[in-house]
């Protein structure tokens, strides 16, 4: 999770997440290139003395200026094309999670069940415990298996939210009358933190997301109680 004066990215904890990090360290230092380049070319036109007042086009230059940005972009595009289609792909998802945003909580439908959903809300300030973190933590976790694909259905009850946990690189907008869905695979057992990232009214930034990340057996350990005691 993220920590007090952090610049960077959260660790990640996905597949997806960890090619998004490569990208962003690949895309940076590109323009790092570039704006090192476009620099030096500003100072050495300003402390230069050196003048040539019968230049009046050149081909060869035009040419370079044209092609370089064009072959920069592909450089840039083709890796994000490829994440693009990744993040996209759910290939026989291991489990179906349905989640609903509602001013101001989410509530979790497992539909690989019969009748296991809860509803899941922030814990208030006086009533947490050592170790937890305010504004984060709450009542009823979405617990997953790790090392498994999971399907997310994303939708609203009333007004505009957005699902998003850092960690596993997932962002996906709660739209009412709307299902949208996004996949991700945890891939290393944790407690991943999250937030409501869409203005949603005056409680907005008090609907946390708590995904953790727990090894098969554990799960079914789990799903077994929330069942019973359902």
């Amino acid at each position: 999770m993220a920590h007090p004066s952090q610049l960077g990215f959260q660790d990640a904890a996905s597949p997806v997440m960890e090619e998004l990090l490569h990208f962003h360290d690949h895309a940076l230092m590109i323009v790092f290139l570039i704006s090192t380049f476009v620099l030096y070319i500003i100072v050495a036109m300003v402390t230069t003395n050196l003048t040539n007042k019968f230049i009046l086009d050149s081909q060869e230059i035009e040419i370079i200026w044209t092609l370089l940005p064009a072959v920069i972009l592909i450089l840039i595009a083709l890796p994000s094309l490829r994440i693009l289609y990744l993040m996209d792909e759910i290939n026989n998802p291991h489990l179906t999670i349905k989640a609903m945003g509602h001013q101001w909580y989410w509530s979790y439908e497992y539909t690989d069940y019969e009748d296991l959903g809860f509803d899941s809300y922030m814990i208030f300030t006086q009533d947490l415990t050592p170790g937890q973190f305010r504004l984060l933590e709450v009542d009823h976790r979405m617990v997953v298996p790790m090392e498994s694909p999971i399907r997310a259905l994303i939708s609203a009850e009333d007004v505009l939210h957005s699902w998003a946990v850092p960690s596993l690189g997932v962002k996906m907008d709660a739209v009412p009358g709307r299902l949208n869905q996004t996949a991700f695979i945890a891939s290393r057992p944790g407690i991943f933190y999250g937030q409501c990232s869409e203005i949603c009214g005056a409680n907005h930034s008090f609907m946390p997301i708590v995904v953790e990340a727990v090894p098969l057996v554990h799960f079914e350990n789990w799903s077994s109680l929330m069942l019973e005691d359902t």
